[in-house]
């Protein structure tokens, strides 16, 4: 088990709005997709091929499943620093990633319901394979962006189970909010949504390298453990509500190395620089979902 994780305990509340918060981003994305596919089908009046898409709906889960749990259970069996190397290393391919996939909805959000269509009129000549391996990649890209950022945000909690319902319960709620949106009994800014959550999925990728660069310099990989920024300790109370929130959310800690708050500073004005530069023309993520929800009953 990690050392920088059984150095502090996240309250179950944080563990669950944290996750829950990533699980709902996500779950809607994938949620989407599926809305999207699904619509397109019932509007072409194929809804024999509903159950291929649902199949691949259900291998792209079963991937993230495994995903997750062999990288998360397969750490928490290794001890010393060695996992402190292991935990370094899988946090930051998270980062890695989870920052490729946020950079690439940005621009890609404005054609992924076009993009997705077209995906299915091929798909439909090609035959069931073809539908479900569509099915399987589109929502199987989302997935693996939410293991991986879930396996570096849980690598704090001490083996702890409650990230892991906090993602289930908000995969729940975005499946709830996307039926809704579907039959159009709700309407979301999604666009204002997605872009608010990016950011928060930025700020929590900065704690996760952070945390990443804690654990190498631990495990001896990196230099500068004992070179630490600033020390907070003494008025800091981990404990209370922003203590918990700031550990259990964004990995902070009073006491960083300097190689950990410069990394975390410059990561977060790259990304973020690069996330909320202006674009050529708005990205508009809200009518991949609204005409599927219309498209309803033809």
């Amino acid at each position: 088990m990690s050392v920088l994780a059984a150095t502090s305990s996240p309250s179950v509340a944080t563990q669950l709005f944290g996750s829950g918060l990533i699980g709902l981003r996500e779950g809607l994305e994938a949620g989407i997709v599926v809305m999207i596919l699904a619509a397109y089908l019932v509007k072409a009046q194929r809804r024999d091929a509903l159950k291929w898409v649902w199949l691949g709906v259900i291998a792209a889960v079963a991937m993230v499943a495994i995903i997750f749990f062999a990288i998360h259970y397969g750490t928490s069996t290794v001890d010393g620093l060695t996992a402190e190397v292991i935990a370094g290393v899988a946090s930051l391919i998270a980062v890695v990633i989870v920052t490729a996939m946020v950079l690439w909805m940005r621009t890609a959000a404005k054609n992924i319901s076009g993009d997705l269509k077209a995906g299915m009129e091929k798909a439909l000549v090609a035959g069931p394979i073809a539908i479900l391996t569509l099915a399987f990649f589109a929502v199987g890209r989302e997935g693996v962006e939410t293991a991986l950022l879930m396996v570096g945000y849980a690598e704090n909690t001490a083996g702890s189970s409650w990230p892991l319902i906090g993602l289930l319960l908000g995969i729940l709620l975005a499946a709830v909010l996307t039926v809704a949106m579907y039959f159009g009994a709700l309407r979301l800014n999604l666009t204002t949504f997605f872009r608010y959550t990016a950011i928060f999925l930025i700020v929590v990728a900065a704690g996760i390298l952070s945390y990443g660069i804690r654990a190498l310099q631990i495990g001896n990989v990196l230099p500068g453990v004992e070179n630490i920024a600033f020390n907070l300790t003494p008025g800091y109370d981990p404990s209370t509500w922003y203590g918990t929130v700031l550990a259990g959310i964004f990995n902070f800690r009073p006491d960083p190395t300097v190689l950990q708050a410069t990394a975390w500073v410059v990561y977060l004005v790259i990304v973020l620089a690069l996330f909320l530069r202006p674009q050529s023309s708005p990205a508009p993520v809200a009518d991949a979902a609204v005409p599927a929800s219309d498209n309803k009953e033809s």
